[in-house]
């Protein structure tokens, strides 16, 4: 499953379903079980029938039928958090690392 389309038609995977949700949301909104299942089991049925290698199948669902804002913000400037310096990552991932017990 997928709300990335340009990027999964990059990566041309075997097969895959596609709903134009924000990233992040690719079975559905938040608090919304019901519309969570219908999703999931829309993107299952589209996987048994698809027949072709690299097909993606749009499902048709809509995040908000009056509100399309959520497109133009999802890849602009500043709409991500900026990245830490790589100082600061790695003693953060060493510190997860150390929390978990994992090795480097």
């Amino acid at each position: 499953m997928t709300s990335a389309l340009d990027i999964t038609r990059a990566v041309n995977p075997p097969r895959a379903a596609f709903l134009n949700f924000p990233l992040g949301h690719q079975t559905g909104k938040p608090h919304q079980p019901d519309l969570q299942r219908r999703i999931l089991l829309d993107a299952l049925r589209a996987f048994e029938t698809i027949d072709q290698p690299g097909t993606i199948v749009e499902l048709p669902y809509v995040w908000d039928e009056n509100d399309r804002g959520w497109e133009a913000t999802d890849y602009t400037d500043g709409f991500l958090a900026e990245r830490p310096a790589k100082a600061e990552a790695d003693t953060a991932e060493a510190e997860r690392r150390a929390r978990f017990g994992e090795k480097a």
